[in-house]
Order: structure tokens, then C-alpha cells, then sequence
């Protein structure tokens, strides 16, 4: 496998303008060359959004590659330093939007089984790709829909790296054993509307909502756990009013989210803020969305393997980390008891002049090559 072939396919990938939930032909390419090496490709689609499952093999255990093809959008053009779909190399580095969300991350998939199959025909279990364009946008007909389609048939995974940008300093610092959970809720606090010159015949809500916020943000929802950290509490929207200077509101209405560890369960935290309200005796509304449930996975064989593979790969000893937002790792894990998150430097993503360190591609490609060794030529 020449050095250069990660490089090559991830600027290929980066000017295809798949910007969400386009795929601009992504997967075809991923595909075609997937097919090569005896994958059988498959496209679950919904929605307008194009996903791929492909597999290789029909033993177990199933090892899965998982990533998106979609990308946000650029931003103004005029503020990069070269077009972000025409991939530019410059200064040891690899410039052009999705290069490292997730771009080199799937090209790296791709050709470190690549040069897993050469080198392993007869490997144990099987390979499968699960790739979506719809992880940047609202992630509902992306890898929820192929997951959802994967139960239906009694189709499980044993392991599965998802390709997000986990590390911070160097490659390979930093993988994702988990993520926490996400839920909004959307408080509306009611009063009386009146003329603010006669505060007495009204009931402002925002000053009968104020000690009930100060405790539900000086609360502490749980300790986190080896794992993870505290669950936190943050408001993100306050709006109240008419816009008019004398008149009391007779409503304000509240947006806050939690992001939660596995210490806690979404209907605990639902139960300790409705108590908080409740005590302060607001007449209210809410209305709870969970965006996500938390994830991790322990210890085991997967994570071993991994940490393995970046220690003799890069020579860095990996860190297990929960921080960060959402992926669709929270929809893989119903699936598959082992999902990590391993990619390049996230420390440019979804910015003006988005780029990836060229000499860490074959070094990505070979960290899953090594780990594809460990956990399917055991037993061969």
C-alpha cells in the first residue's frame, strides 16, 4: 500500500461539496473500492439522506467502521486562504473542509482495510462500513435508520470505530469511549401581563422564575463517575416580553439543556427539576426533548486493542475520554456493546481553514489496520 493512498483518497473525498446531507458521491467512491476486496455494498436510504452499510463476511465477530460523509458549511468563502472544496496540501498540512471531519478519518478506513485484506484474505469475522450523510444535520435518517433496519433483520455488531476527530495534542492522545447524553427542555413560566406601573395588578413571571433558575443552576445533579464527568445544567434561551418597555410580561419562556453522565437517567433529572419548580410554586409548562442517551464503553477488548495499536503505531499512550458533544455512536451503541471514537486533531473543525496534518493519514490508516489485526486474526 503506497504512503501516500490515505492522503490521495481524502482529497478526493474533501472536493466532493458533500455538504449536508449531500453525499456528492462520497460513498460511491468508498464503495467502488470497497467492492474490490469483496465487500457487499448496500444503500439503506431515507429521507433524502444517502447511506451505505458494506460488509465483508458473515461470521463473527463483526468489526464496523462507522463515519460520516456529509460536512457543515464553509462559512465565507473569501475568508479562506484557498476554495474549501478544492483540497490544498500547504505547509505540512492538508487544507479543505471535512478534512478532518471526518474526510481523512474514512479514507483512512478505507485503506487500512485495504491492506488488512491483502495481507488477511481469510481473516476471522467480518468488516462492515455503516457511513451516513446525515450526522452534521439533524441526524434522523442518517445511522438511526440504518441501525433501525440492521435490527429489524437480527444483524448485531461486536466492535465499532467511529471515525470523529477525538484527539487534542498529537494523534492518537485522545480516544472516546463515550459521550454523554443530551436533554432540552422548554420551560414556560406563565404570570399575569399588566402595565408596569402597576406592578400590583400583574405578575411578572421573570421575577418569579429568578430563585427557581439560581437554585436549578447551583444544583448538583450527580458526581459523574469513573468515566465521566458531573452532569451539568445551562440555560441557552431566555425570552419574555412584548417588546414594549411598560408592559410586565405574561409569560417567559426558558431553553436549557443538560448533558449527562451515566450517573444519572433522563426521568431522575426530570423528577429533581419539576421538585426545584415545584417548591418555588411557579405555574409552568415543560416540554422535555432527549437528543441523546450516554454511552461508554468499559474496559475490554476493543479499547485494549486500540490503546495498543496507538502505542505501537505513534508511540503515544492513549487517554479514555467522555467530554465533547453528541455523535452516532449514541445510535450504534444499542447495537454494539463496543464503540469507540478515534480520528485525527479536532482542533480545526467546522472552522474557517479547516485542515489535517498529512503526515498523520498513513499514521491513522496504519492505528486501524493494526487494530483490525488484533481483533480478527486471533483465532486464525
Amino acid at each position: 500500500m503506497p504512503s501516500d493512498a490515505t492522503l490521495e483518497l481524502t482529497e478526493q473525498l474533501i472536493a466532493c461539496r458533500s455538504i449536508t446531507p449531500e453525499d456528492s458521491g462520497c460513498m460511491v467512491i468508498i464503495g467502488e473500492r470497497l467492492q474490490r476486496i469483496g465487500f457487499a455494498c448496500e444503500f439503506i436510504n431515507r429521507g433524502g439522506v444517502t447511506n451505505l452499510w458494506a460488509r465483508r463476511g458473515t461470521s463473527a465477530p463483526l468489526f464496523c467502521f462507522a463515519g460520516h460523509t456529509d460536512v457543515v458549511p464553509s462559512g465565507p468563502v473569501e475568508r479562506w486562504q484557498s476554495d474549501p472544496f478544492m483540497p490544498t496540501r500547504r505547509d505540512g498540512l492538508l487544507y479543505g473542509r471535512g478534512a478532518a471531519d471526518m474526510k481523512a478519518s474514512l479514507a483512512a478506513f478505507v485503506t487500512a482495510t485495504e491492506a488488512f485484506v491483502a495481507a488477511h484474505p481469510e481473516h476471522a469475522g467480518s468488516i462492515a462500513f455503516l457511513l451516513t450523510s446525515d450526522e452534521e444535520g439533524d441526524a434522523i435518517d442518517g445511522t438511526v435508520a440504518v441501525t433501525e433496519a440492521l435490527t429489524a433483520r437480527g444483524e448485531t455488531m461486536d466492535y465499532c470505530i467511529v471515525g470523529e476527530p477525538s484527539s487534542v495534542n498529537r494523534l492518537g492522545d485522545t480516544l472516546k469511549n463515550g459521550r454523554r447524553g443530551s436533554l432540552t427542555g422548554k420551560l414556560t413560566v406563565k404570570g399575569i401581563q399588566g402595565h408596569i406601573a402597576y406592578p400590583q395588578l400583574a405578575k411578572n413571571p421573570i421575577h418569579l422564575a429568578a430563585p427557581a433558575i439560581a437554585e436549578l443552576a447551583a444544583t448538583a445533579w450527580d458526581r459523574g463517575n469513573e468515566f465521566f464527568p458531573p452532569t451539568t445544567w445551562q440555560i441557552s434561551n431566555i425570552h419574555g416580553g412584548t417588546g414594549a418597555g411598560n408592559v410586565i410580561p405574561g409569560s417567559v419562556e426558558i431553553l436549557f439543556n443538560f448533558r449527562f453522565a451515566t450517573a444519572s437517567t433522563p426521568e431522575e433529572l426530570k423528577v429533581k427539576v419539576c421538585a426545584i419548580l415545584d417548591g418555588h410554586g411557579l405555574d409552568y409548562d415543560i416540554a422535555w426533548t432527549l437528543g441523546a442517551k450516554p454511552f461508554l464503553t468499559g474496559r475490554g477488548a476493543l479499547v485494549e486493542a486500540s490503546v495498543k495499536a496507538i502505542r505501537e503505531e505513534v508511540g503515544v499512550e492513549a487517554e479514555l475520554s467522555t467530554t465533547g458533544g453528541t455523535s452516532d455512536g449514541r445510535f450504534i451503541s444499542g447495537i454494539c456493546p463496543q464503540v469507540i471514537e478515534i480520528g485525527p486533531l479536532n482542533a480545526s473543525i467546522h472552522k474557517i481553514d479547516e485542515c489535517v496534518e498529512i503526515a498523520a493519514l498513513p499514521q491513522l490508516s496504519a492505528i486501524y489496520r493494526r487494530i483490525l489485526e488484533q481483533l480478527l486474526t486471533r483465532h486464525v
